[in-house]
């Protein structure tokens, strides 16, 4: 087993101790946190399989929030919140990036997309929902909010139009 398939066995077994309530969102997002910064790879510049574009959606996902989070509950000059919440948007968009390329790269085959509920009056009509039917590891879920993506997954056929409850609906809609 390479490194990267050890990480992607670590989160999933962080995910099913969150899911087993055995610890909270915001433990269950410093140790996916930990677990992607204190890899030995990583983040990929070459996305030249499905395996690191999940690896680098996991790394600037983690990196956003972790940057959002700093911006919302350290207290700080708004200047300074503001470079926080800059950096979270950045990193963002490098997660879209790797969702992207990962899409690209199955060709959009098995991949289904829609808008989510969420309580969250921000991400109400913009956060989406990339469900990734396949094996193992590409059964994946993935979120975005990124008007490019979303256009691009209407062009390919794949986004149904309306809101869904989402499958990982706790999760999204638990704050951290």
């Amino acid at each position: 087993m390479n490194e990267l398939q050890k990480y992607f066995r670590h989160r999933q077994a962080l995910t099913d101790q969150y899911l087993k309530g055995d610890m909270t969102k915001r433990e269950y997002l410093q140790a996916n946190y930990q677990a992607v910064t204190g890899a030995d790879f990583g983040p990929f510049t070459i996305l030249d399989s499905v395996e690191k574009c999940l690896f680098n959606y996991q790394f600037y996902n983690a990196l956003a929030k972790e940057q959002r989070s700093i911006s919302v509950h350290e207290e700080m000059e708004f200047p300074l919140k503001k470079q926080f919440q800059a950096q979270s948007d950045y990193y963002y968009r490098k997660k879209d990036a790797a969702t992207r390329k990962a899409l690209e790269l199955l060709e959009y085959q098995g991949i289904e997309a829609y808008f989510v509920k969420v309580k969250s009056r921000a991400l109400r009509g913009k956060l989406f929902e990339i469900i990734c039917h396949g094996p193992q590891l590409y059964q994946m879920v993935l979120h975005s909010t990124s008007q490019s993506l979303l256009q691009r997954l209407r062009e390919e056929g794949v986004f149904v139009e309306g809101s869904r409850v989402s499958v990982i609906d706790a999760y999204i809609n638990a704050r951290y």
